[in-house]
């Protein structure tokens, strides 16, 4: 008797899984008691790799360690951005620094394992979703599957009877579907319809989205460049190797490449806040400049301010940060002038813009003609504190006080030995302070005085201030590339959380008592309490064309011809009429589909609407020939 009973209902749930079969294009995970170790051989085990590389957990595994990898990048210094930090932090943990040494940690992003990390994932998306989006298209070429014997079985499901015939009940109810967007056909005695397939073209486009990102800062990382200058106020750059303060390109960027343009920096416009809580914080930085592309390019008028680069071929300017720059004219022990010019000087002290710096003369000469190298070396503020302020620290950033401070030095200032030094440090290892009465000799001074050396070794005098500027020239190929990876992930995630992808059967057969049964049942991927909604409103919009016939027969007659024409479970109430359901309308007589809150059947998860049938199985045990495809 067991198999008498189970085997119609096996035959139901093999209907009602075909029914919802591709729903989705997801891989199936096995499970627990399914999983079999791979044959022996390299074959074996070369295909279960495979199937584990490019699992859907997998590449979340991978995404999250390479989120992880990320967090030492943006804590550890890096070499390719500061290497002086990362030499200052080898001397501040001289036991940690080697150990970061062989973890790569100097050098995240181009290390081995996070490139292990990276193009692990990038496989293993490929190999996702290639296959993922030809059954995509396998299924926008297929139609509908069949619709189930007993469509009492899906979450949502509603009948009625009518007068009209089943043939033109089937061909309202394709017409109204296909007018509702859906994809219709008829087969049989049923009209089989889908919609929604964006959701599933929405999460395909999402990992490919993601694969363009991984391309594009692949892209970006090998073909990129990029270099800082610091100019003062009336001088210039151009865009060679040899104009860059410092330079870094990916590991395929050809230096030949380097776009002809340059600029000139004009002035410098910088405002700060001078009074209440925020006194000092900059209002305003802008870059007044002249630009010109290409080698006889003509010049061009612009600016460039934080956060809005200038533009020039393919690269962007950006504007890093500011400072003074002291204009000192030297004059040696003969009387000559040796030195003329503005000299940066780097802030210590962002807010105020307390700087330092130091200004080399390699070639003046004494009073009786013997060479002699003059280094300076000293403090610029922009607003000085005055007297009894007990501080030598500036007081505002702006230049309403400025005052410079020098402390003089001879001897031999190392340019000569052909090593490369900072032209921000004094090397003072060959070089004796000038003294006089056994003190140092160090002066502060305004603008337009000067410092006296003794000896009779010249002088130093402090002409004036520049403002100076430092500039990134960037040339990232891959950001318009991740740009649009990131509009389409955006679009795809909509797309896929947003659209409910489901399907909807419309029976139509005649009974024994000449009245046409007609029933209605949708199947969604997920449960949604809208699906039961749209199903009552499609049945709404069709019943002009199939309205409620008359009952003319008794209840039990009518129910035995209903179930000797369709050998179909339709009625749900004690006494079994095919009636139908009650409307939440003001009109009692529209067919309701059977909702959770009347007497719809709640199976779970819709995916799996079937008791061992999954709803991403691609075939259609019901229909071989037609297929599940969606």
């Amino acid at each position: 008797m067991a198999s008498k009973t189970d085997t119609p209902r096996d035959a139901d749930d093999a209907e009602v899984g075909a029914a919802g079969s591709q729903l989705s294009t997801a891989p199936e995970e096995e499970a627990a008691g399914e999983v079999s170790l791979p044959s022996l051989g390299p074959i074996g085990w070369a295909r279960w790799f495979w199937r584990q590389l490019t699992s859907m957990r997998v590449a979340l595994i991978l995404l999250f360690l390479l989120s992880l990898g990320a967090i030492p990048g943006s804590l550890v210094p890096q070499t390719s951005i500061d290497p002086t930090k990362v030499e200052q932090f080898r001397t501040d943990h001289p036991t940690l620094a080697p150990l970061y040494d062989k973890l790569g940690l100097f050098h995240v992003y181009s290390s081995v394992w996070f490139s292990a990390i990276y193009l692990l994932l990038f496989i293993s998306l490929i190999g996702c979703i290639v296959p993922r989006s030809w059954q995509f298209v396998g299924q926008l070429r297929g139609r509908p599957p069949r619709a189930p014997r007993r469509l009492t079985r899906l979450p949502a499901y509603t009948t009625w009877r009518t007068d009209r015939a089943p043939d033109e009940v089937l061909g309202a109810a394709q017409r109204l579907l296909k007018k509702r967007r859906f994809r219709a056909h008829t087969v049989d005695d049923a009209v089989a319809a889908e919609k929604g397939y964006l959701r599933e073209a929405g999460n395909l486009i999402f990992h490919v989205s993601l694969i363009v990102i991984l391309v594009a800062v692949a892209v970006g990382s090998l073909w990129k460049s990029e270099g800082g200058k610091l100019v003062v106020e009336g001088d210039g750059f151009a865009n060679s190797l040899t104009q860059y303060d410092n330079f870094k390109s990916g590991a395929f960027y050809d230096t030949d490449d380097l776009e002809p343009f340059g600029f000139s920096l004009k002035s410098f416009d910088a405002s700060y806040e001078r009074t209440g809580p925020q006194k000092g914080t900059p209002r305003e930085f802008r870059a007044n400049i002249s630009y010109f592309q290409g080698a006889d390019g003509q010049e061009h008028q612009g600016k460039i301010e934080v956060n809005h680069p200038l533009e020039i071929a393919d690269s962007k300017i950006f504007l890093l940060s500011h400072g003074y720059a002291p204009v000192v004219e030297v004059t040696d022990g003969r009387g000559k002038q040796v030195y003329s010019g503005a000299v940066p000087f780097l802030p210590q002290d962002m807010q105020n813009y307390t700087s330092t710096g130091v200004v080399k003369v390699p070639n003046a000469q004494t009073a009786a003609g013997k060479r002699n190298q003059l280094g300076f070396s000293g403090f610029f503020v922009p607003t000085y504190g005055g007297k009894g302020s007990g501080s030598m620290f500036s007081t505002f950033p702006a230049l309403d006080n400025p005052r410079l401070t020098l402390t003089a030095y001879h001897g031999d200032l190392g340019v000569d030995s052909g090593l490369p030094q900072s032209v921000y440090q004094l090397e003072k290892k060959n070089l004796k302070q000038y003294k006089q009465d056994g003190r140092a000799v160090a002066q502060m001074m305004k603008p337009g005085e000067t410092m006296k050396l003794p000896g009779g070794d010249g002088s130093i005098k402090f002409v004036g201030v520049k403002q100076w500027a430092t500039f990134q020239v960037s040339h990232q190929p891959g950001n318009g590339l991740a740009l649009i990876g990131a509009i389409a992930i955006l679009l795809g995630l909509a797309g896929s959380l947003f659209i409910q992808r489901r399907r909807v059967w419309v029976r139509a057969v005649r009974g024994a008592d000449g009245v046409t049964v007609v029933e209605m049942a949708g199947l969604g991927r997920s449960e949604s309490a809208r699906l039961p909604e749209e199903l009552a409103d499609l049945a709404a919009a069709l019943e002009p064309d199939a309205p409620l016939a008359a009952e003319t027969a008794s209840d039990s007659d009518a129910q035995a011809g209903t179930d000797t024409a369709t050998d179909k479970a339709t009625a749900t109430d004690a006494s079994a009429k095919p009636v139908p359901a009650p409307s939440p309308a003001a009109d009692e007589k529209k067919p309701t589909p059977t909702g959770s809150e009347n007497t719809a059947k709640s199976t779970g998860s819709t995916d799996s609407v079937g008791p061992a049938d999954s709803t991403d199985s691609a075939d259609d045990p019901a229909d071989p020939s037609e297929g599940a495809r969606a």
